[in-house]
């Protein structure tokens, strides 16, 4: 059973309905990098599937917290690591555009596709914001 105390520190009547701002249990907990609480809600059947307002999935708000954990807990379940926003990006050119090295190398070791273009035609290799994450997108895209 979900934390009752976290969710109400997070305006949640429940672990399935979203909060005033729209946003799911399982999204504000990989937002947050409670990989505890994320666990709870995935173990209780929370929707995989789930966006925040932006249209982001639950992998993006678990590299938005730098969260390997969530990261890996939330693949593992089901959630999609190549999941496309509305502009196009994944969580993939998130973690490149943001210089988040670690994020990017384990969204490759856990199979995400570095290959997906945004609408601007953008690949995570092209946003790479480190050269840490320009070096290792440019070898797998190589490969």
């Amino acid at each position: 059973m979900t934390d009752v105390q976290w969710l109400k520190e997070n305006h949640l009547e429940s672990a399935t309905a979203p909060n005033s701002d729209g946003d799911s249990a399982l999204i504000l907990a990989a937002r947050q990098g409670r990989a505890d609480i994320l666990m709870q809600l995935l173990a209780d059947g929370a929707d995989i599937f789930a966006l925040d307002g932006y249209g982001n999935n639950a992998v993006w708000a678990a590299c938005y917290a730098e969260s390997e954990g969530c990261v890996r807990e939330l693949i593992a379940a089901g959630c999609d690591p190549n999941y496309r926003n509305p502009a196009g990006n994944t969580a993939m050119a998130y973690a490149a555009s943001s210089g988040k090295d670690g994020l990017v190398h384990l969204l490759l070791e856990l199979g995400a596709d570095p290959n997906i273009a945004n609408d601007d035609d953008m690949t995570p290799l092209d946003l790479a914001a480190s050269l840490t994450s320009f070096k290792l997108l440019r070898a797998v895209c190589a490969a």
